[in-house]
């Protein structure tokens, strides 16, 4: 019971994180970069949630391992992004720290995971 509530808690995680990329992304300039910039990590961020709740209808080990491994891939590209908005210092600032924080964790957890499926770890 316990490992599904982690999992139920990680999805829960993942989409609340994508609404706070979604807030961050309001607040981004109305210019046409800040579009390009928040088309791109609205992108990375959504896939982040949206690959595990695919693994999840997957049949294969392989199949499944294979969605976590885009998801983490995701989550990368997402906190490049986070970054650019950090670093350029446009819209909410404090929002992208944070967010960038919990990119980082999701992250470490979906890399975990990667490990312990493959039996590495």
């Amino acid at each position: 019971m316990n490992n599904y509530k982690n999992n139920l808690d990680f999805k829960v995680r993942s989409y609340n994180f994508t609404l706070g990329v979604m807030k961050l992304i309001e607040a981004l300039p109305n210019k046409k970069l800040y579009w390009s910039l928040g088309d791109q990590l609205f992108r990375s961020a959504g896939s982040i949630g949206a690959n595990i709740i695919e693994a999840k209808a997957d049949s294969s080990k392989k199949e499944f391992i294979n969605f976590y491994q885009i998801s983490l891939k995701s989550a990368n590209e997402t906190k490049y992004w986070l970054c650019l908005i950090r670093d350029s210092k446009c819209g909410n600032i404090e929002l992208a720290k944070k967010l960038l924080i919990e990119a980082e964790e999701l992250s470490k957890i979906i890399a975990a995971s990667v490990l312990t499926l493959k039996g590495k770890r």
